[in-house]
């Protein structure tokens, strides 16, 4: 008895794997030449594969529809992940915010282990085939056609991933085959991805990383999100964890064309009384240098010209000559550097989709299709997206291990 896997990501890898060792006859479709091509590229190339947090925490980071994943977080676990790569070879390492990494820092080497485990289990992986169509029933699911040709199968696994960096091969197929027979797909959008912001001098510092600071999002001057990391500048906004990570927000609330702004902390840590003492210390030191000259130890060099023409203090004041006043325009500056935020980089470009199948219309005990029988679900391309951290990825495991022991079950018991 047959199990289709349609997509050879981190979701339909787990799913046929685990489908094939619960005792189903397995293939698995790619329409690319390889596996995992987008996991590849996860992490910046170090595949940031799951996180530490407590999975009570794991439901608020994600904000679309992240209830959906209670079930299949508690069936496989960030812990049962880490054992699954263990035992395959991969041993991994905790960084900074919980997140797990290869310990080799190759993503690559996650995708060689998920195809182990396939091709151990008895899974049959068919590369360059692009399906072009799901077969289905009046009872249910038949199999699927990649042109003129038909795969017979009791259960199909859709795992095709979203419409983000298309060129790995998420082109939004999945979303395609899944609205053809019957299904409501939430049209897809970015969740997370670079900002484009308004501001001309931000742009002149793209390249500049910042860590340690403070990203808050506001939405006609409320507060709607606020995070703490590491971001980056880039030639046409900003980019990185912490901007990222409110991106998903910060888009809807430009699309209802609210004033959407990121206001930037570099100096998160200090209270006010506490930068202010930091300033005077360093203006002591550097009392005999002009301003544009005394802000070296403060912030890194290149913040520094943005920095001295938004505190509106002549660059060349002597430093022994600034007042208590431009002490507060500075502390301001540097505790509330504003950027407006204008939209989004394409969908395209962004790590992660929101949008896809609606949630409502798949079990989240088995994934299976609550509209076509043997239909199931896995990863990216079900309306589901978190923040980064690891988050994805745990769910297209979770899922993906999920619908696998059930469409094996579904076909052994037929």
């Amino acid at each position: 008895m047959q199990v289709l896997v349609i997509g050879g990501g981190p979701a339909g890898m787990m799913a046929a794997g685990q489908a094939a060792a619960h005792g189903a006859s397995v293939t698995l479709l790619e329409k690319n030449d390889r596996l995992g091509r987008k996991l590849a590229l996860t992490g910046k190339g170090r595949g940031n594969l799951t996180n530490t947090a407590d999975l009570e925490d794991f439901i608020a980071q994600y904000p679309g529809n992240g209830a959906f994943l209670y079930g299949p977080l508690y069936r496989f676990t960030n812990d049962d992940v880490c054992r699954f790569f263990h035992s395959l070879g991969v041993p991994t390492v905790e960084e900074r915010g919980g997140r797990v990494f290869p310990a080799s820092q190759q993503a690559k080497d996650l995708v060689a282990a998920l195809e182990k485990f396939c091709l151990q289990a008895g899974v049959r992986i068919l590369r360059g085939r692009r399906v072009t169509g799901l077969l289905a029933g009046e009872k249910g699911i038949l199999g699927a056609a990649c042109g003129s040709e038909r795969l017979e199968a009791e259960a199909v696994i859709l795992a095709t991933g979203g419409a983000s960096y298309p060129a790995t091969g998420s082109t939004g197929d999945g979303y395609r085959l899944a609205a053809a027979v019957g299904h409501t797909i939430v049209p897809p959008r970015p969740a997370l991805v670079p900002l484009l912001t308004k501001e001309t001098w931000a742009h002149e510092l793209a390249g500049l990383t910042l860590k340690n600071v403070t990203a808050t999002l506001l939405a006609d001057g409320r507060r709607l999100a606020e995070e703490f990391g590491e971001m980056l500048f880039t030639h046409d906004g900003v980019s990185g964890p912490i901007i990222l990570t409110v991106s998903r927000q910060a888009a809807q609330a430009a699309e209802r064309g609210q004033l959407t702004q990121i206001r930037l902390n570099l100096k998160p840590a200090l209270a006010e009384e506490q930068l202010d003492a930091r300033l005077q210390r360093d203006f002591a030191k550097y009392r005999r240098k002009q301003f544009k000259n005394s802000l070296h130890d403060l912030l890194p060099k290149r913040m520094i010209a943005p920095v001295v023409q938004l505190a509106q203090i002549p660059p060349e004041l002597p430093v022994n000559q600034i007042t208590k006043e431009q002490r507060r325009q500075l502390a301001a500056v540097l505790t509330g550097l504003t950027l407006t935020v204008t939209g989004t980089r394409p969908l395209a470009e962004a790590i992660v989709t929101a949008g896809g199948v609606a949630t409502t219309e798949i079990n989240p005990a088995t994934m299976e299709s609550k509209i076509i029988p043997g239909l199931f679900f896995a990863g990216e391309v079900i309306d589901v997206d978190g923040n980064t951290g690891g988050y994805n990825l745990q769910a297209a495991f979770s899922t993906g291990y999920v619908a696998g022991i059930f469409a094996a079950a579904k076909v052994l018991e037929a």
